[in-house]
């Protein structure tokens, strides 16, 4: 069987390329993909090769293949295969952006029927600021600031109303970004940038925010969150960092205030059981899962655009040099 997917090739390069697709082996799933989406921060800097990526690896370099939140029907199915069969809807985490990929069986989770092929390719994604917030042991009523309005950013706007964090302080140089925090539900939208950052959110919160979710990755935005945070506080790193520019005065804003900084990557989880604050990454999934088909999330509010699978690479060309990209999603059905 053959599959068609994107390949990047070069900094800046993607191509589609169409490989040999294996029948699935004993504990495998062989899955036709229908939505997958763009995880656009992440996607950027493998196609740009910048640091802290595949690109950036003496073992890896390129070509890159990406694309880990997807959503499709199942196949074929190996030997021992239990949990689905063949004609189930599935959650796909850890894949490609290619029309059909042999994925373990512990990475597909059934899908309830309520729950859209759209919505469910956002599923994994979701998981990584969920993780993010249950690090920062977030309690009712308490203040939260999201650094940084990508997907993840977004997605923490949604899961930290849920949480019940309040007030939520989405925070992002883009205007545009910003307003769209504010559709999604937080209370707030500023500028990181405005001459009056720190002290507008001290003023909104009492005092300074009680839990950051840091997505921006750079120096200069975990800076400016330490700058606007409580005594006592807690951050998340979430953002991946791409580089080791970080000037911070760690015993001022840091050390002599208490503040709890914590590395919240998707990986910084552990493998087999879930404990307060400190869930597995199955778990995460089950839970994302239970709160799209209960309606406490609507991940499908943060899709902006949906392309043919076959204008993929168009639509890197545009990921390589658009600021404010949207949340993106490929529609599998049409890719030949």
């Amino acid at each position: 069987m053959k599959s068609k997917g994107i390949v990047f090739v070069a900094p800046g390069v993607s191509e589609i390329e169409e490989l040999e697709v294996k029948s699935p082996e004993a504990g495998e799933v062989l899955v036709k993909l229908v939505r997958s989406t763009v995880s656009a921060g992440t996607e950027r800097a493998n196609l740009l090769g910048m640091p802290n990526t595949g690109a950036s690896s003496v073992t890896h370099g390129y070509p890159i293949r990406i694309g880990y939140s997807g959503a499709g029907v199942v196949e074929a199915i190996g030997e021992g295969v239990e949990r689905v069969k063949v004609g189930d809807r599935v959650l796909c985490v850890w894949g490609k952006h290619t029309q059909y990929r042999i994925y373990k069986e512990k990475n597909v989770y059934l899908l309830d029927d309520r729950i859209g092929f759209d919505e469910a390719a956002l599923v994994h994604i979701a998981t990584f600021p969920m993780a993010a917030i249950r690090k920062c042991r977030l309690e009712m009523g308490e203040s939260a600031m999201v650094m940084g309005l990508g997907v993840l950013g977004l997605m923490a706007i949604q899961e930290l109303r849920v949480a019940g964090a309040l007030p939520i302080i989405a925070v992002d140089p883009v205007a545009e970004k910003r307003a769209r925090a504010l559709e999604l539900g937080a209370d707030y939208a500023l500028d990181p940038f405005a001459p009056d950052f720190a002290e507008t959110v001290k003023e909104i919160t009492g005092g300074g925010a009680k839990v950051c979710i840091e997505v921006t990755g750079v120096g200069q935005g975990l800076d400016m969150a330490l700058d606007a945070m409580a005594r006592f506080g807690r951050i998340a790193l979430l953002g991946c960092t791409r580089n080791s520019d970080f000037t911070i005065d760690y015993y001022r804003k840091v050390h002599f205030r208490g503040v709890t900084m914590v590395g919240a990557h998707t990986d910084a989880r552990p493998r087999q059981e879930s404990a307060p604050g400190w869930w597995t990454e199955a778990d995460d999934e089950r839970a994302v899962l239970e709160m799209l088909r209960y309606r406490r999330l609507d991940l499908r509010t943060l899709i902006e655009e949906v392309h043919p699978a076959r204008d993929m690479v168009k639509i890197y060309n545009r990921l390589a040099v658009e600021k404010a990209f949207p949340v993106v999603q490929f529609d599998w059905t049409q890719m030949d």
